[in-house]
């Protein structure tokens, strides 16, 4: 029998019991947990790559990263590509921030774990603006904020070299609102540490407008730690709840899977 209990107050369902994930019952609770509570967790499932990528197929299309479906997270360079810049994943983030349409959905389904560190932790956005006070909501209202890696980045690398920046700025950037005004009527904070500068304001009061509205959503109230442990599936709506990895030795065995199921809606 499949039972559930939410992780925190403010996010997140683990299910338990679950014998086979791509039964009807399941798949629909799990799309249901992730659209209202925004991360799930199933302890030791144990998917093979194959099963996780039929799992990720119910809730939509997978996309490819550099050509795989199953994308390695580690900081080996051997094992994964992008290992340079996963650094950039200690910070809190969301996926997909200079594009139109967002990720919709992470799974992680954990392979090796570090030994000390390497946790990840999930904030929710629609948590953090449902609480915000009534006169910061009018303040966040009509904002509009461009989003950009090298902003991400320059956390990790504070004094890069002119070709590295050079690197960073292939990537495009984006002009978004700050309130995301959803489809189904709820709204969420589009924050992160891709968020470069208000449109119009003085940079420094910019900053610290974005540095505020980053604390604010990653209060304790609005978050969820998770440690991982060998064949955990986590998933989560990349939309609406920022996540981070914890720091952990670069020489760690760690590796997770994962897939990414494409998005359905535009930023507001």
């Amino acid at each position: 029998m499949i039972d559930s209990k939410a992780l925190s107050p403010s996010l997140g369902v683990e299910f338990t019991g679950v014998a086979d994930p791509l039964d009807d019952a399941f798949v629909e609770r799990a799309a249901e947990a992730l659209k209202w509570r925004g991360v799930l967790l199933v302890r030791g499932l144990h998917l093979d790559d194959e099963q996780q990528l039929a799992f990720s197929r119910r809730l939509g299309e997978v996309v490819s990263l550099r050509g795989r479906e199953i994308f390695p997270i580690s900081l080996d360079p051997a094992v994964s590509s992008t290992a340079k810049y996963l650094k950039g994943a200690f910070y809190w983030h969301l996926d997909g921030t200079t594009d139109d349409v967002p990720v919709k959905a992470t799974t992680l389904t954990a392979r090796h774990i570090a030994a000390v560190g390497g946790g990840t932790q999930f904030a929710s956005t629609y948590a953090a603006y449902e609480n915000l006070p009534g006169k910061d909501r009018e303040r966040y209202e009509n904002l509009r904020v461009v989003h950009s890696f090298e902003a991400s980045q320059r956390l990790v690398n504070p004094d890069p070299t002119e070709e590295e920046v050079a690197g960073w700025r292939t990537q495009p950037t984006h002009e978004m609102s700050l309130v995301w005004r959803r489809r189904d009527g709820r709204r969420s904070l589009v924050t992160g540490t891709t968020a470069d500068h208000v449109v119009g304001m003085d940079p420094e009061e910019s900053r610290a407008l974005l540095d505020e509205l980053l604390d604010w959503s990653s209060q304790d109230r609005f978050c969820y730690t998770h440690d991982w442990t060998v064949g955990d599936l986590v998933v989560w709506d990349n939309t609406g709840i920022l996540h981070r990895a914890l720091p952990y030795d670069e020489n760690s065995e760690r590796l997770l899977h994962r897939t990414t199921v494409v998005g359905e809606e535009a930023f507001g």
